[in-house]
């Protein structure tokens, strides 16, 4: 899978969260390695969604996984926190912002 094919994958499922209950400014990178390797953001501002394929400097959290565990997870079939125990997903910045990524995968 390419970069593109997996940017548009993950931004269509990002797309349908419902982000109503989230009131504050969440920015993460999504830093992807192996195939489909790339960067993009997901950013709430002011309760719109916005999924961007670019860096984003100013953010909360940095994500790195593979686009299968990225897949899983924006699918629900592979909870955060455990993708995050068992060193599947790599968290940089804030964890208590990063524990909101839940709120876009649900």
């Amino acid at each position: 899978m390419t970069y593109e094919e997996l940017f548009q994958k993950i931004k269509e499922m990002f797309m349908k969260a419902d982000i109503s209950g989230i009131k504050e400014h969440l920015a993460f990178q999504f830093n992807i390695t192996g195939e489909g390797e790339g960067a993009f953001y997901a950013e709430v501002k002011d309760g719109t969604l916005y999924v961007e394929p670019y860096e984003y400097y100013d953010r909360d959290a940095i994500f790195i996984c593979s686009a299968d565990t990225l897949l899983k997870l924006a699918s629900g079939k592979l909870d955060p926190v455990f993708a995050f125990t068992v060193g599947k997903l790599k968290v940089e910045g804030s964890l208590e912002k990063a524990m909101m990524l839940q709120k876009l995968i649900k």
